[in-house]
């Protein structure tokens, strides 16, 4: 069968465009295994002592920075929790550890919770941020409630607020408003 130039231009165009996008996703499928690779490294240079864990935490586009690391045990009598913000590269170290299994997870701003991974002091954790599907499921994290919760209202007896008497001059200087 032989094909004119008009039936044989499309078909070639349609596989060359086949091939471009194939050698595409295999540049991104690359680029990302060697991204997961460097941060599992740099989760690893993270400097840790035999109570801390400690790694990186990254989200879609690369290192989350300002983001909460929480480890949480029971194994202790009593649940312990301790806290920490990653630093603008995504590193973070949660120090001085009592001996138990931790689960540790990612949490902040405009993300939901990342699953739990066990891990147990002196270990390194390369940590996933996972982003909010939209803002009622970033909001159901972080309600307005909580964040009334953390205002801490003057006492009863603070009110009403004693203010100190204005001084002459309503405390100006004399440089000021072009006076003395």
């Amino acid at each position: 069968m032989t094909l004119s130039r008009k039936q044989v231009r499309p078909r070639l165009l349609l596989m060359t465009s086949g091939l471009v996008l194939a050698g595409a996703v295999a540049v991104v499928g690359a680029r990302q295994q060697a991204n997961a690779a460097a941060v599992q490294a740099a989760a690893g240079r993270v400097a840790i002592d035999a109570d801390d864990i400690g790694g990186v935490v990254t989200g879609a586009t690369g290192p989350e920075a300002g983001v909460w690391v929480i480890a949480e045990t029971s194994d202790l009598g009593t649940k312990y929790r301790k806290i920490v913000v990653t630093d603008d590269q995504g590193r973070y170290v949660l120090p001085d550890l009592p001996k138990a299994n931790y689960k540790v997870w990612v949490r902040g701003y405009g993300l939901v919770d990342s699953p739990a991974v066990q891990s147990a002091p002196g270990k390194a954790l390369a940590l996933t941020a996972v982003k909010a599907p939209d803002a009622k499921a970033a909001a159901h994290y972080y309600p307005g409630n909580y964040w009334l919760s953390l205002i801490q209202l003057p006492g009863k007896n603070e009110f009403p607020m004693k203010m100190p008497a204005p001084t002459a001059g309503g405390g100006r200087g004399p440089a000021v408003g072009g006076a003395g």
